[in-house]
């Protein structure tokens, strides 16, 4: 099936709102140009360095010690040129087509999805309490436990029924005592694709993984044109470093035409300047680095601009999430990607709360809102998350999902048109000329999505019982069987896949 005749995955149009004005965006784009023609960025990778010489950056040997390094300044107007190459547009397939996604950096229409490999797994279940006067009430306790497979899996199979969630990012580190740093690709991408038929995507741990991840992508995908599964890789370590495994990554998925987000995740006030036209000029001039070597590498292969900024806490210098600035960054990453015509990868959903609550719901309100209002195509964090990326809580992704569907009936568009005025008037003037109730019309309006409901969890007792609500939905989430693979799919990834474990698809219950 060709792109032109493929069904997308609805995505939440938005307008939207630009941070920066026009001459801001020229100013932080000429900075960056200026870092990385007169700074440059320093690479570890011999085979890295090599393919920015062949490209056209001046490349200069570096000895510290015994280590060889190389100093790549790039030519402005070569690096623009090369920026050109990569794709405006990037599809990301998926096990089910309908869940196919489009980012077009042309059209600001968002995607949310999961997004960070926690080492905390957050369990919830209900307890009785008494309270005075013998009252008794319901209320979540949790227990952490480390990531596992059987942790991802559940993960994945919730996710898969969140009907807002669009995309799959591995959320769980699998810390099974069968896992090793050569067998892990290949059970973290199972694991998700058995899951969930929503698309997939991941870092690799091993770049020598990458033709058997992508072999049995193809046989789970089946005859699709687009694999359900893609690559995160983020070569730079900031300020303005770029890691040699990293790079190999980038090389070697960039020419297998793979999709791959190129993401880069500086702190500001740490390793990189907290003010957000210092943050925005290094974070991008850390993510082109790393477009171009994919473009010069492999010409026109499909990247996503990956902003990861974060801010540092003040007091202990750890990532902080709820400040605004967070929202700043992204908003104005989402910007300088519209810029240069590449999708964008950005953050929203994550705080500092370490458990569920008003503080995690106010935090993740305001990113959900502000980073989807400026366009960013690909937001991933969204669900989920607690204790800035460090915890996954099953509960919390219920809760989100609720959350993300009322912003995204607070964004989206207004679609109607001159005809559509005037439908109104008539109804008004017939409505006002007899009963003076506008009932007739909201079913047709509702129809066309433009009625939003109430909120998924409103209580009508005079306690809040948003918690038990949200927990009584995950319980019959888990309960139910998952939507695994054919027998034979199984039967063919096992038997042509080394290194995978005994991985089921979810029977339903819970692990």
């Amino acid at each position: 099936m060709s792109d032109n005749a493929m069904e997308y995955r609805k995505p939440l149009r938005v307008k939207p709102v630009e941070r920066f004005s026009p001459s801001q965006i020229e100013a932080v784009h000429r900075a960056s140009m200026k870092l990385l023609s007169e700074t440059g960025i320093r690479c570890a990778g011999e085979e890295a360095a090599e393919i920015y010489r062949a490209g056209g950056c001046r490349v200069e040997e570096i000895h510290e010690g015994s280590r060889k390094q190389w100093q790549i300044y790039f030519l402005t107007q070569l690096l623009e040129d090369t920026l050109r190459q990569a794709p405006s547009q990037v599809v990301l397939g998926a096990r089910d087509p309908k869940n196919t996604l489009l980012l077009d950096a042309a059209s600001p229409s968002v995607y949310y999805g999961t997004g960070s490999e926690t080492n905390v797994y957050l369990r919830s279940q209900l307890k009785d309490f008494s309270a005075e006067g013998g009252h008794t009430m319901e209320y979540p306790v949790f227990t952490e436990e480390p990531g596992s497979i059987k942790a991802l899996c559940e993960s994945a199979h919730l996710i898969n029924q969140l009907d807002q969630v669009d995309f799959f990012i591995r959320n769980v580190n699998i810390q099974d005592e069968e896992i090793t740093p050569e067998n892990k690709d290949v059970n973290v991408f199972y694991a998700a694709m058995l899951n969930t038929t929503k698309h997939v995507q991941g870092g690799l741990t091993d770049p020598e993984a990458l033709p058997t991840v992508m072999k049995m992508a193809r046989m789970i995908g089946g005859d699709q044109e687009h694999l359900p599964m893609s690559f995160i890789v983020c070569p730079i370590k900031s300020p303005l470093s770029m890691v040699a495994d990293s790079s190999q990554k980038v090389i070697a998925i960039s020419r297998q035409k793979v999709p791959m987000v190129i993401s880069s995740s500086p702190q500001g006030g740490s390793t990189a300047p907290i003010q957000e036209e210092g943050m925005v000029a290094q974070i991008n001039a850390e993510i082109l680095a790393g477009i171009a070597l994919a473009q010069f590498a492999s010409p026109g292969a499909p990247v996503i601009y990956g902003s990861v900024p974060v801010r540092a806490r003040l007091d202990t210098l750890h990532d902080c999430y709820g400040a605004p600035e967070f929202i700043h960054y992204a908003m104005e990453c989402a910007q300088m990607a519209r810029y240069y015509g590449i999708p964008c990868y950005a953050s929203a959903g994550v705080g500092d709360a370490k458990r569920p609550g008003m503080q995690a719901m106010v935090e993740k309100l305001y990113s959900y809102l502000g980073v989807a209002s400026a366009g960013a195509q690909y937001i991933h964090y969204a669900f989920g998350l607690l204790a800035g990326t460090n915890t996954f809580s099953p509960l919390q992704a219920v809760l989100d999902n609720a959350t993300v569907k009322m912003v995204k009936d607070i964004l989206r568009t207004a679609d109607f048109d001159e005809e559509g005025v005037e439908a109104a008037v008539k109804e008004i003037q017939t409505t006002a000329a007899g009963s003076g109730i506008f009932a007739k019309g909201i079913r047709k309006q509702l129809r066309k999505n433009r009625v939003s409901q109430t909120y998924e969890f409103l209580s009508e007792e005079k306690e809040d019982r948003v918690f038990v609500m949200a927990q009584h939905k995950l319980d019959s989430y888990l309960a139910e069987k998952g939507e695994g693979l054919p027998a034979a799919v199984i039967q063919q990834v096992r038997e042509q896949i080394p290194g995978l474990l005994t991985i089921e698809p979810w029977k339903g219950g819970s692990v």
